[in-house]
């Protein structure tokens, strides 16, 4: 039997419109639900083993995306958003209600993801957002519990869907990450 890694993406990645504008987020609240306004698709689409970006109820991983924090509107809700950890380099803006992560801006001077924020779009019921591209931090679920002697499986069915694991993010994001970082030390120029 197939490993459940995110409704999502169990039964197949979905397909990208080029002709996608944007599209709504919303929390899971029935009533008087957050909702966020997106303008454009995202990017680096994945998902995300780690123990801090919410997943659904039963979801071994999440999926989440960034786009630029200037793209996010805030529509309705916005007195019901609490950052879940201010210390964190992604700042959550969570719901209090129901707990989705709506949105999670970086805000850290230097940073190669400063000016960014991560989204959730299995939050939006439109078509045409970027699937994910591959899987981050896929070792992290064992720190949530889950039996590392089945980890081969979860691997197996990741790739199964197209994605290729990582114990980290994916090699373009790590070079990024790595060039702000030596541009900040200055041992890299330009």
């Amino acid at each position: 039997m197939a490993v459940k890694i995110h409704p999502s993406v169990d039964k197949g990645l979905s397909q990208q419109s080029k002709t996608f504008k944007g599209g709504t987020l919303r929390c899971k609240c029935r009533k008087d639900p957050v909702v966020l306004e997106i303008t454009g698709n995202v990017a680096h689409n994945h998902i995300c083993g780690c123990t801090k970006c919410w997943k659904p109820k039963g979801a071994l991983f999440s999926q989440v995306a960034v786009t630029a924090t200037a793209n996010i509107k805030v529509v309705s809700g916005e007195n019901k958003l609490k950052v879940a950890d201010k210390k964190a380099l992604i700042l959550r803006h969570a719901c209090k209600d129901c707990g989705a992560h709506m949105y999670g801006p970086v805000e850290r001077e230097n940073h190669a993801f400063t000016g960014l924020s991560f989204v959730h779009t299995e939050l939006s019921a439109d078509k045409g957002w970027q699937p994910p591209q591959f899987a981050a931090f896929v070792s992290s679920i064992i720190e949530s519990g889950y039996d590392p002697k089945k980890m081969n499986g979860v691997r197996k069915q990741i790739r199964a869907l197209g994605l290729e694991p990582y114990d980290c993010l994916n090699p373009g994001l790590m070079d990024a990450l790595a060039t702000q970082s030596a541009k900040n030390a200055g041992t890299l120029h330009g």
